[in-house]
């Protein structure tokens, strides 16, 4: 069983007990979230495609953290003219481990 889920205009393929690392939700450690964007969901051979979202099909998610993914320096540099400028960034995802699918 699994299923193709849309978060933050990204997809992502979830299965029971799999653990996925999304954009970052608004939503306490520990908490459950429902998913309702469902975009394809499959049980044991059972396919059923969305048009473009699947009816009635939810995906439940426990919220396991929330982390930062590692520095991104962006430079920005004009030869000859003395302008330097230096900035980073780290962008912010919520990792989620997926319960149950339901269709």
């Amino acid at each position: 069983m699994y299923s193709i889920i849309e978060q933050g205009g990204i997809q992502f393929k979830a299965t029971p007990g799999e653990t996925i690392r999304v954009p970052l939700i608004d939503a306490s450690e520990g908490s459950e979230v429902t998913i309702d964007r469902v975009l394809l969901a499959s049980d044991d051979g059972a396919l059923k495609i969305g048009t473009p979202l699947v009816e009635g099909a939810t995906v439940t998610a426990k919220v396991v953290g929330h982390i930062k993914d590692r520095k991104i320096l962006v430079i920005k540099r004009k030869r000859r003219k003395d302008y330097r400028r230096k900035n980073g960034h780290r962008q912010a995802y919520t990792r989620l481990q997926i319960v149950s699918i339901s269709m």
